[in-house]
């Protein structure tokens, strides 16, 4: 069957579903996925490729994700059951952690080599809608041009989104649009209980903010033995060689005590830190520097990052809406990545402690591995 028969016969077959955003915006297209309803922030994503990486991505809790992309599945999901903790590359987590996505078009067949399902198969095993059929391009502009803004995908008789599937939902008025920085998302996406993993000589503490798996793939590999701690763990009991304060969603100020228990507990340690995305965000808090939320966020496979001392470039993979104020580093800090696009901090490290925090990804997955070398400078300074 040619692409555009495919199409215009799924077009026939789908139900009609809607995309309601929070300034009155509205845009008609077809059901994908499962029949629900969902609200949440909108966002976009620029990566032709990584889409089962980007919504298992726990960064993304809580928003709409638009793939401006014009098709997306097109090699399906890798499989995803019977497998240990880490899953299959591919999975940065257990399950979606998107609220719903945007498409294009939407391939729904699966030619993936570690087997698996389709993408809309995915979604509906998982209870996340979607649309299909929408100008994305467009709707791209409209996020861009209008800073913060949400949505609503609302299709014919689909059922209200299950509020005990994460933490945060649960005293969500149905009538209202989701922003995901009204809340801490903490407690609906780190480890309840602690995990190890990996028999290395070197002992690893992890922060789970909303870790990717990825991190934890890298350090294993690396030879370390890693912990993957509840974000309210009491951190002056940990035993550890070094610290990783994880990626994440939501505004880091509005993280529950977690920044002054950084501040007591893993600062003072006087051991090896690496702040990552979200992490990078609360170790500044605890150094004493501000947060801010940025009119454009940074969330692609391609954005180039410029270090201070090395005099180098390199393209990086990110998803934040939340950035460092260049002029809140503290003296004792200095500033070590700016963002080429914008001048935004991405990355800070101590001058004279073994301190150090990126905004972006050095455990990319999916996007370049350009800055993989920051995981082994972590691991070497253990």
């Amino acid at each position: 069957m040619s692409a555009k028969k495919r199409i215009l016969t799924r077009a026939k077959e789908c139900k009609k579903a809607y995309l309601e955003l929070s300034n009155g915006i509205k845009f008609e297209g077809s059901s994908i996925g499962a029949n629900v309803s969902v609200s949440g922030e909108m966002v976009f994503n620029t990566g032709m490729l990584g889409y089962s990486e980007a919504m298992t991505d726990p960064s993304y809790l809580g928003q709409i994700l638009v793939f401006s992309f014009c098709l997306i599945g097109n090699y399906g999901i890798p499989s995803y059951k019977n497998k240990d903790f880490f899953m299959s590359k591919g999975h940065e987590s257990s399950s979606i952690k998107t609220q719903g996505i945007i498409v294009s078009d939407i391939y729904d067949g699966c030619h993936h080599h570690d087997g698996g399902i389709s993408l809309e198969n995915w979604m509906r095993d998982q209870d996340v809608p979607g649309i299909a059929g929408i100008d994305t391009r467009y709707l791209v502009q409209i996020i861009r041009d209008n800073g913060s803004i949400f949505g609503k995908i609302v299709s014919e008789d689909a059922k209200p989104q299950d509020k005990s599937k994460f933490e945060f939902l649960r005293n969500f008025n149905n009538s209202e649009y989701v922003d995901p920085s009204k809340y801490n998302l903490m407690p609906s996406i780190s480890t309840p209980r602690k995990v190890t993993m990996g028999n290395g000589s070197k002992k690893v503490a992890i922060v789970d903010c909303g870790a990717k798996l990825n991190i934890m793939r890298m350090l294993v590999e690396r030879g370390c033995e890693v912990e993957l701690l509840p974000w309210d763990s009491d951190f002056s009991e940990i035993q550890c060689d070094g610290w990783i304060i994880s990626n994440g969603p939501g505004d880091p100020e509005n993280t529950g005590g977690l920044v002054e228990s950084i501040k007591k507990h893993v600062l003072v340690s006087g051991k090896p830190i690496l702040g990552i995305c979200l992490g990078h965000q609360l170790l500044s808090l605890a150094s004493g520097a501000k947060t801010k939320r940025l009119n454009h966020g940074h969330r692609s496979h391609n954005q180039p990052v410029f270090s201070i001392p090395e005099k180098k470039a390199y393209m990086t993979s990110q998803n934040h809406r939340y950035a460092v104020e260049k002029n809140s580093i503290q003296p004792d800090w200095e500033l070590w990545f700016e963002n080429a696009n914008d001048d935004s901090v991405e990355g800070i490290k101590h001058k004279t402690k073994p301190f150090m925090s990126v905004q972006f990804h050095p455990e990319a997955s999916s996007g370049p591995n350009d800055t993989a070398w920051i995981m082994d400078k972590f691991v070497n300074l253990l």
